[in-house]
């Protein structure tokens, strides 16, 4: 498909007059705009759920997710990818975001990374990628060749392949086991995808990454139980995680999250358990480190 003739390339005619609105009125139209982001996302429920099923038995075995991309795709993965580490507690590699160009190309664009199928495979082979492995390519486009050798490199060496486009049709979607497509529509700006497009990806990769960590075990009920209590904020998240889980008092939770070493789940096992540390912590393994089983 020609570049002209992708979604993400259309004119929009609600906008065509856009320098010619008044400041209210031209956050209304973008507003009005953004209102698509959720139905286009709600589009790819069963498709988005069908990759978290897959990713997270990988990622569960003992596998990583690698996010790749160029430009506003790229930083969209490198930001999910950084946040899950003090979120869930996750050990630094096990969620890795790569972007085309290397990272100098957070800040500033690199020029022809993009256009680079080898650099792609040139990256994952620099973290070792491997058949344990899940791999999200995002472009909002459907056809950037970094994307697409990344695609190829996973497919080639058995990993897991998925492609996050905001175009239908996309050349992307020939080299994924699964393309997650939330069709938004023109931008406000022409051609500018990290508007609509990037919320789009934004929320999909939320989804993904949180329904991933639920799945195994970094969440009790809706608590962030795997939190890494790094500062004094997460601290006191902490203790309030555990008093919420055990009903226990304050003074009660900040003594068992210092017994447990710092870890909230062994502190959740046991308060709820009247457990010593070490056999709170070998009931956790003993049930995958989810606190809802270890508790039954």
């Amino acid at each position: 498909m020609k570049i002209d003739e992708l979604e993400t390339e259309l004119r929009n005619p609600r906008t065509t007059d856009l320098d010619n609105l008044s400041v209210l009125e031209m956050v209304e139209h973008i507003d009005a705009e953004n209102q698509e982001v959720v139905n286009a996302v709600r589009s790819q429920d069963k498709i988005i759920a069908q990759v978290v099923e897959e990713i997270s038995k990988k990622f569960n075995d003992g596998g990583r997710v690698i996010y790749c991309g160029a430009g506003t795709s790229g930083r969209l993965g490198i930001l999910d990818a950084v946040e899950l580490v003090p979120t869930y507690g996750l050990k630094q590699g096990q969620v890795i975001g790569l972007i085309a160009g290397g990272p100098q190309a957070i800040y500033q664009a690199v020029e022809g990374a993009e256009d680079s199928i080898e650099l792609a495979k040139q990256d994952l082979e620099n973290i070792n990628l491997n058949s344990d492995d899940s791999l999200i390519a995002i472009a909002a486009s459907g056809r950037t060749p970094y994307a697409i050798g990344a695609l190829d490199y996973a497919n080639n060496i058995g990993a897991l392949s998925v492609a996050l486009v905001c175009v239908s049709h996309s050349e992307m979607g020939e080299h994924a086991k699964y393309t997650i497509a939330p069709v938004v529509g023109p931008e406000v700006v022409t051609g500018s995808t990290r508007m609509k497009a990037g919320s789009a990806q934004k929320m999909i990769l939320n989804t993904i990454s949180t329904s991933v960590m639920v799945k195994n075990g970094k969440v009790y009920k809706n608590l962030m139980i795997n939190v890494l209590p790094t500062n004094k904020k997460l601290v006191e998240r902490a203790v309030r995680i555990i008093m919420e889980t055990t009903a226990c008092g304050e003074w009660d939770a900040r003594e068992k999250l210092k017994e447990a070493k710092q870890n909230v789940p062994v502190a959740i096992v046991m308060q709820k358990k009247a457990l010593r540390y070490e056999d709170a912590q070998k009931l956790l393994m003993k049930n995958n480190n989810r606190v809802i089983e270890a508790l039954k």
